[in-house]
C-alpha cells in the first residue's frame, strides 16, 4: 500500500447495527431521547461525522421504519446473526455488493450522545497505519476503572507522546502491570473491507471466548489493530440509569 493510499479513503461507508433484544434495556433502539428513538440519535451523530454514507443495519422493521422516517437508510438483516461485525457484513452485502465501499466504520447502535468527531479519528487511524482495523481507546484517570471487568483494556504499543499505536492485547483484567496509564478501550471500529471479510469468516477464537472479547479474534488471526487516543469515553445506553444521562445530555444539547 502507497503512502498516498494509506492516506486517503477513497469511499467509507459507516454501518450501524441494531437489535431490539437487550437482556438489560429491552427495545432500546426506539427507546425516546429528545424526541427520537435512540438509534435516530445515533444515526445523526454519524451523519454529522461527514464521514460519508450511513447505513442502519437492524435486526427487525420497526427500527428500518424509524431510521426511513427520519430521512435515513436502513436494511433489514436477519435476527439471528451472532454479532454486530456479522450484521454490518450481512446488510453491506445488501447495499454495496459491488465493493465500491473500501473502508467500514463500525458505530454501535447504543451511542446517542457520539462525538461525532471520534468517527473520523478511527477512520482517519485506520489510513494513517495501514493497519487491518483501528478502534479507539482512552486514559483512564478513575482508580477503579483499572481493576472493573466491565471496563476493557486496550493493551497498546505507543512510543512516547505518540497518540496511536498497534494493539498488542485487550483484557478485562487489569493490564499492562507496573506503573504507567491503562486505556479504556472503546467499541467503535474500522475495518478495511477484506479485513471484515475475514473476520466474520473466521470463527470464535479461544481468547475471544475466554475474555468474552471479539476483537481478539482479530488478534489471534494475525490482524492488525491501530488504537487512536481519545480524551473521553462515549456515553453507552445498557440499563435504565444510562437512559436517563442520555436524556439529560441530548434534552441541554446546543
Amino acid at each position: 500500500m502507497s503512502q498516498s493510499d494509506q492516506n486517503t479513503v477513497a469511499n467509507p461507508i459507516i454501518v450501524i447495527p441494531a437489535r431490539m433484544a437487550s437482556t438489560r434495556l429491552p427495545g432500546k433502539p426506539l427507546a425516546d431521547i429528545a424526541g427520537k428513538p435512540m438509534i435516530v440519535q445515533v444515526w445523526a451523530r454519524a451523519m454529522e461525522s461527514g464521514l460519508g454514507r450511513v447505513v442502519v443495519a437492524a435486526a427487525e422493521s420497526e427500527i428500518v421504519e424509524v431510521i426511513i422516517a427520519a430521512g435515513g437508510e436502513a436494511v433489514l438483516t436477519s435476527p439471528d446473526l451472532p454479532s454486530g461485525s456479522d450484521r454490518i457484513w450481512a446488510a453491506l452485502k445488501v447495499v454495496d455488493p459491488e465493493g465500491r465501499h473500501d473502508v467500514i466504520v463500525n458505530v454501535q447502535g447504543d451511542l446517542p450522545t457520539l462525538d461525532p468527531k471520534l468517527i473520523r479519528i478511527a477512520a482517519e487511524a485506520l489510513n494513517r497505519s495501514g493497519a487491518d482495523l483501528s478502534t479507539l481507546a482512552c486514559e483512564i484517570k478513575v482508580e477503579e476503572e483499572r481493576t472493573n471487568p466491565n471496563v476493557v483494556k486496550a493493551v497498546v504499543a505507543l512510543a512516547p507522546g505518540a497518540r496511536a499505536g498497534r494493539a498488542l492485547y485487550f483484557t478485562r483484567a487489569t493490564a499492562p502491570s507496573g506503573d504507567g496509564p491503562h486505556y479504556h478501550h472503546i467499541g467503535l471500529y474500522a475495518y478495511r473491507r477484506d479485513a471484515l471479510e475475514r473476520f466474520v469468516s473466521l470463527p470464535p477464537s479461544p481468547l475471544e471466548i475466554r475474555e468474552k472479547l471479539e476483537q481478539l479474534r482479530a488478534l489471534e488471526a494475525g490482524m492488525s489493530i491501530e488504537v487512536a487516543l481519545v480524551d473521553t469515553v462515549p456515553l453507552g445506553v445498557d440499563t435504565p440509569a444510562d437512559l436517563e444521562k442520555a436524556r439529560n445530555a441530548l434534552t441541554n444539547r446546543t
